[in-house]
């Protein structure tokens, strides 16, 4: 598979630069029948005994500013996955003059460069006297936007969805910014339950895929855990006929990493770079919520595995009729994947 054949034109007019308010008044597209609805719209459309699987992670304020100790230098980090207790992946610019031992003041916070950067990716040992550092990032750091999100939020809580729980990840599981307490109150009178997973989201997830070939495209690896009580809300869904509805691309990486015999789930954890290409076999999924995505990317490959050679018309009608697209746009439904056994 050529990584062209995942291509189109998102015009820049397209891509949300803020979220709606209210969050549910987003449109929500059904994929099967190319029909415009609105995302509070959602329980008339899901069936008494579904599962809606959410992905409960929240976006750490992962974005440090600051200054290289020895020459004063501007210095801006990015951190993408924590390693241990002190260490950290990241993303630094500028990364020029920037080697191994390289020492960091960042606000309240300094750091200690411990690997050379590799495309601006680097190692960095970080420390708070006094403090725990997630406290000293949620104090000195910043919510980090995706590189397309040009408007700054005037509320950091619009990143944020209604589950989120545990910290961890470097971007919003978006699909699920349109949940709110009036859409929760209603799928649960219509009989829907709803379980929580998690997978740390690595920004990783917006990079186009810079090989030729979409298969030589080296998949990023994300943390996932599946909680006993979300795997045994999996197998009720199974044994009372309902549909286990992913919410979200993060939420399909991780219930497919996680499968178990009988289309269930095992309970645990681990990191995966599964990697959903067009011929994949779902093995749990049985629907999908989700964004639209970017051109050229690992998500727009699986939404071509889902929605098989129907993509590209599903994509332009969004477009024709002015859905808004990434991270703070409009959602869709795919309740047929070509790929559901």
């Amino acid at each position: 598979m050529k990584t062209d054949d995942f291509d189109y034109e998102l015009p820049v007019a397209a891509i949300a630069q803020h979220p709606i308010e209210p969050r549910d008044a987003a449109r929500l597209l059904l994929a099967d029948n190319l029909e415009d609805r609105q995302f509070r719209e959602l329980p008339d459309l899901l069936q008494s005994g579904d599962l809606l699987v959410v992905n409960r992670t929240r976006v750490r304020a992962a974005r440090l500013r600051g200054t290289k100790r020895d020459s004063g230098g501007s210095v801006e980090l990015l951190l993408t996955r924590r390693r241990d207790e002190t260490h950290w992946e990241g993303l630094i610019r500028p990364a020029r003059r920037v080697r191994a031992g390289t020492l960091l003041d960042l606000g309240r916070i300094s750091g200690e460069v411990t690997s050379d950067p590799d495309r601006g990716e680097v190692v960095v040992a970080l420390q708070a006297p006094g403090r725990d550092i997630e406290q000293a990032l949620a104090d000195e750091g910043e919510i980090p936007l995706p590189p397309y999100i040009h408007v700054p939020l005037s509320d950091d809580s619009r990143y944020q969805t209604v589950f989120a729980r545990t910290l961890g990840s470097a971007a919003a599981p978006t699909a699920a910014l349109h949940f709110t307490t009036e859409v929760l109150e209603r799928l649960e009178h219509r009989g829907v339950a709803i379980a929580e997973v998690e997978l740390d989201i690595g920004l990783d997830t917006f990079r186009p895929i810079s090989a030729e070939a979409v298969q030589e495209h080296p998949m990023h690896r994300e943390a996932w855990r599946v909680p006993a009580k979300a795997a045994t809300a999996v197998s009720e869904c199974r044994r009372r006929g309902g549909r286990v509805i992913a919410v979200g691309t993060t939420v399909v990486r991780t219930l497919e990493s996680a499968a178990h015999a009988g289309r269930t789930v095992a309970a645990g954890g681990g990191d995966t770079d599964l990697f959903i290409t067009p011929g994949y076999q779902m093995q749990v999924v049985d629907c999908v919520i989700t964004n639209f995505h970017a051109p050229r990317t690992t998500l727009i490959v699986m939404i071509a595995a889902l929605l098989g050679e129907r993509w590209r018309e599903v994509y332009e009608h969004a477009l024709a009729a002015g859905y808004r697209f990434l991270s703070f746009g409009d959602a869709m439904l795919i309740e047929h994947p070509v790929n559901r056994p």
